[in-house]
């Protein structure tokens, strides 16, 4: 009876986990539904309208199946000169991002090894900083050196954001790295600059490369900065938005077509390197 009893027990306690996990598989299938559904459905609404006519856009209830055009395509393009603008956004985020790096890294570096506690302070400081409180004194200072509508101030102006960012991604992975690694290198003879070169900066490579993106992606989406201090040659897309927008009437179609240009590269530079993203930013806490 004593072991009947028991068997019924189990059974009853296996019963009642496969329950729970069925119920829990569920209510995750449920929030995982709604995440993605509001997530998604602001970017398919926005594709679909890119495609639409000015009246189709705007008629309610929204037509789910309606003929397509590429009207709004071709004034990004072709009216806009909306190329000129994607090469200005590629020019200043490559030159964020690789400046950035070449700050970035050896002070990350410097953080994580030799406990450089004030710098550490003082990057953070200008990582919690909003970003609009730089914008005046910036102005101000690229006005004196005659600057404004230049790469070379877009590029720093991005940087006092990017270049913090990169550090604080960079510290924790290089804490990471055993330090009998580099110990080794330098009982071999290495200078600290080669031991840093050689030894390193590949074994950091997922980390660089989250770095590069998250700093990129951040100079391509910048609005404030590029308002200001950009003109009509060195506009980057998101400020380009506003050719769409006027004192009498919004091109909703426009709009709609600038904002998939803009969001497409970054949208797919995150499904491409999405693997190598994921490794960096959880490889200092898995090593650590």
């Amino acid at each position: 009876m004593s072991a009947s009893r028991v068997t019924s027990t189990e059974l009853s306690l296996k019963r009642r986990n496969r329950t729970r996990r069925l119920i829990g598989n569920i209510i995750y299938a449920v929030v995982l539904f709604l995440v993605v559904f509001f997530l998604l459905t602001p970017f398919l609404w926005m594709v679909l309208n890119s495609f639409k006519s000015p009246l189709q856009i705007i008629k309610l209830p929204p037509d789910l199946i309606f003929t397509p055009t590429m009207r709004n395509f071709e004034n990004v393009f072709g009216t806009q000169n909306f190329m000129r603008y994607i090469t200005n956004s590629v020019i200043i985020g490559g030159g964020c991002t690789i400046v950035g790096l070449l700050i970035g890294l050896p002070a990350a570096y410097s953080i994580a090894r030799y406990r450089q506690n004030r710098l550490a302070v003082i990057i953070l400081m200008a990582r919690m900083v909003p970003g609009i409180t730089f914008l005046v004194p910036l102005f101000i200072i690229f006005r004196r050196l005659e600057l404004i509508d230049t790469y070379t101030s877009l590029i720093l102006a991005h940087m006092l954001v990017g270049l913090p960012f990169i550090v604080w991604v960079m510290v924790p992975f290089f804490e990471s790295i055993p330090r009998e690694l580099t110990e080794a290198a330098v009982v071999d003879g290495a200078s600290s600059i080669r031991t840093f070169i050689t030894v390193v900066l590949p074994l950091s490579g997922p980390g660089i490369v989250t770095a590069s993106i998250l700093s990129f992606v951040f100079s391509w989406n910048n609005f404030m900065f590029s308002i200001v201090l950009a003109s009509s040659r060195t506009r980057t897309v998101p400020v380009a938005i506003y050719n769409f927008i006027s004192y009498a009437q919004i091109d909703w179609g426009g709009l709609m077509a600038a904002a998939v240009v803009i969001t497409l590269p970054v949208l797919a530079l995150a499904i491409i390197t999405q693997r190598y993203v994921i490794r960096g930013l959880t490889a200092g806490a898995v090593k650590g």
